[in-house]
């Protein structure tokens, strides 16, 4: 008879190891980028993937991993077969989104819109996003006269 902890590890490994993939196909992401972005460091993540964990992991780990990629926490809390009303966290309601963001995500996934296009304009956030912050301009003084 398999034990049930490890069929839960396994599936849950599953989950984690496909959000990863997704990660890194639609965001170009790479482990440490999920990592930073979630705030689950890189060793908690292969932990996960592996299946090595004698305790359940942190339900504070898990939803920020969710949270980080865009996905449903109570998908994972059902694999691990907990409460799934129990988040570790209220949800809070997202702020509205820029209406150009919008757009962009509409393009991001439109089935008409080329992947050349998609590429293109993933790169082009991404380096907006990480750029360093642009320096507030100074109101010039006028010169007065002598």
């Amino acid at each position: 008879m398999r034990d049930s902890s490890a069929g839960r590890k396994h599936a849950f490994a599953a989950f984690v190891r496909k959000a990863l993939d997704d990660a890194r196909t639609v965001r170009a992401w790479t482990g440490s980028e999920v990592a930073r972005r979630t705030g689950v460091s890189r060793q908690t993540i292969h932990r996960w993937v592996r299946g090595d964990w004698s305790t359940d992991p942190e339900p504070e780990r898990v939803v920020a991993f969710c949270e980080g990629l865009g996905i449903n926490v109570t998908i994972a809390f059902g694999i691990l077969g907990w409460d799934r009303s129990a988040s570790a966290r209220p949800a809070a309601a997202p702020p509205p989104m820029d209406p150009d963001v919008e757009a962009l995500l509409r393009r991001l996934m439109d089935p008409n819109t080329s992947e050349s296009e998609k590429y293109h304009i993933r790169e082009t956030v991404r380096y907006l996003a990480y750029r360093p912050p642009v320096a507030a301009e100074q109101p010039k003084r006028r010169k007065q006269a002598s």
